[in-house]
């Protein structure tokens, strides 16, 4: 596991020289996969990384863990409160649409957690802007395969570098790490709404996509699911599409 906290390290390292610029940034929301990678960035850029909690909207228990992150890897760190820039953009939007009569209460709770993610991801890349940083995403292989993050929002990011890793692993490297105990091992959760969790909105278990990445067997429905979202959320993991270029 120390080999792979090497590797990552060195390959973030390479990224930022790459790139011309200063360092790394990541958004900390108090889950597992965020809190790996501030320790991943904070070892490689000591001095240049930053580590921001962006409460929106956010259960508390979520920010207070966000801090316990930031404690165990020493990680620089600023919070930007997005509540209320959140709740004016959305009731502007909701006002206009009930005006013209064409508001859908079905998509509201959808449309209300993913302008919270794509507000995270504006709120990111300005400061990484300021501090001439490149933005480091949080998603992990089952996450990415499911499509389970946000288009332009989570999943509007630099760098990747946990894309290659199951839930499991990532379990294992937080704990090589030493993130806090309370954060590997609590039910992942985007927070997007009370009593929220990752997999119950997803209908299978993270173990269960691991189990299905590895080329292992797993029950027929499960794979079903997995197969459905995997096709469904296609179009988050290519470019915007493009006709063909005229003759």
């Amino acid at each position: 596991m120390q080999e792979k906290v090497n590797h990552l390290v060195e390959w973030l390292q390479e990224q930022v020289q790459d790139a011309g610029v200063n360092g790394l940034l990541v958004g900390i929301s108090g889950g597992i996969d965020s809190a790996v990678v501030a320790h991943l960035i904070q070892r490689a850029f000591p001095k240049q990384s930053l580590g921001v909690v962006l409460p929106c909207k956010s259960n508390p228990g979520d920010q207070e863990a966000a801090y316990k992150v930031i404690e165990s890897c020493g990680i620089e760190s600023l919070t930007v409160d997005l509540t209320k820039t959140h709740n004016v953009l959305y009731s502007t939007v909701q006002q206009q649409l009930e005006t013209k009569g064409d508001y859908n209460e079905n998509q509201e709770r959808l449309a209300d957690a993913n302008l919270r993610a794509r507000l995270r991801m504006s709120t990111l890349y300005t400061l990484a802007t300021n501090y001439k940083y490149l933005v480091v995403g949080t998603d992990n292989a089952a996450e990415w395969h499911t499509g389970y993050f946000t288009k332009y929002g989570d999943g509007g990011v630099d760098l990747v570098p946990l894309l290659h890793l199951t839930k499991g692993e990532v379990r294992d490297l937080a704990r090589e790490l030493g993130v806090p105990s309370e954060i590997v091992d609590k039910a992942p959760s985007a927070g997007l709404w009370e009593g929220q969790t990752d997999e119950k909105e997803m209908g299978v278990t993270y173990d269960t996509i691991d189990s299905y990445l590895k080329g292992e067997e797993i029950p027929a429905e499960d794979k079903k699911i997995i197969d459905d979202m995997h096709k469904r959320t296609e179009h988050k993991r290519q470019l915007a599409a493009a006709p063909k270029a005229f003759d």
